[in-house]
């Protein structure tokens, strides 16, 4: 699933190479894919894209009030509001898509010949796209009920620490995007290990050195991801992101920090990875595929 990382590369790439680009068409091949209608996709023709940005998980393309930037009521800045979820790609491609394209959910042409496409992989296709007027974004939904940022700046360590003071574990609290806004399966075991904290420790029971400590994770672990993928990463987006990562999906090799072995307690659509030895004092959790899970 794209995550923080994943999403903040997408933007930057995107923002550098369509900002001040005319839109001259745009259609939703994958009609459930597109969860408004007014105003209609074809508004977006003869506008600029002004930039693309993030919010979370979510791609922020904004749209001027048209072409040559009139000032009309009835013509206002429009945003593509577009959530990925777990298999969806946004991608620009130097020419349009041949008839033989099905995995593509959005197109929108710019004027010089390219194309930026959502596209989606798997048979669940649950990415999605909205058009909304400018004014009315901030009341979204999906936007409205997000928590604060979990990159650049999570807050400080005491901030953080009210953020998450729930009887919940950190593994499962730092996913709640209504809690704090970014991190997913991927990145939440990679921040945990590098804050060598257990996945099931409390958010409520956090002491002020481990808020430090995971506040500092947090920022590196996030921060870092960029700037991997800043290095790594061009258009065309690749389908598959080159993640840097460390403890996650490495489960029974040695870890990177202590050597010893990590483990894992699978789940029915996911896998928590951990260090032992950093991370629970030595214990090894029980699989949720065997017996309940030790706490």
């Amino acid at each position: 699933m794209p995550e923080l990382p994943e999403v903040e590369i997408t933007a930057r790439l995107l923002d550098r190479a369509l900002a001040g680009t005319l839109v001259a068409y745009a259609r939703a091949p994958g009609i459930n894919a597109l969860k408004s209608f007014d105003p209609p996709l074809s508004a977006l023709e003869g506008r600029r894209i002004t930039a693309v940005r993030r919010r979370g998980k979510q791609l922020i393309v904004e749209i001027d009030r048209d072409g040559d930037g009139r000032d009309q009521a009835s013509r206002g800045p429009l945003a593509l509001l577009i959530h990925l979820m777990s298999a969806g790609r946004l991608q620009l491609y130097d020419k349009p898509a041949g008839p033989r394209d099905r995995t593509s959910r959005l197109v929108v042409g710019v004027e010089d010949g390219r194309e930026l496409r959502l596209r989606e992989f798997g048979s669940k296709q649950a990415a999605w796209v909205k058009l909304v007027r400018a004014d009315e974004l901030a009341q979204e939904h999906s936007l409205a009920t997000l928590g604060p940022e979990a990159w650049p700046s999570p807050g400080d360590p005491a901030g953080l620490k009210a953020l998450l003071d729930a009887p919940r574990p950190l593994h499962t609290l730092l996913r709640d995007q209504h809690a704090i806004a970014g991190i997913g399966r991927s990145w939440v075991d990679e921040i945990l290990w590098q804050a060598e904290l257990s996945p099931y420790k409390r958010g409520s029971d956090l002491d002020e050195d481990e808020a430090r400590r995971l506040r500092a994770a947090i920022v590196a672990t996030l921060g870092g991801a960029i700037d991997h993928y800043e290095q790594a990463v061009e258009l065309p987006i690749p389908d598959k992101l080159p993640l840097p990562l460390q403890i996650h999906r490495h489960q029974r090799e040695p870890c990177p920090r202590c050597g010893a072995t990590l483990e894992a307690v699978h789940f029915e659509d996911y896998v928590i990875a951990y260090c032992p030895a950093c991370q629970t004092d030595g214990k090894v959790l029980k699989d949720r595929r065997l017996s309940r899970l030790l706490r």
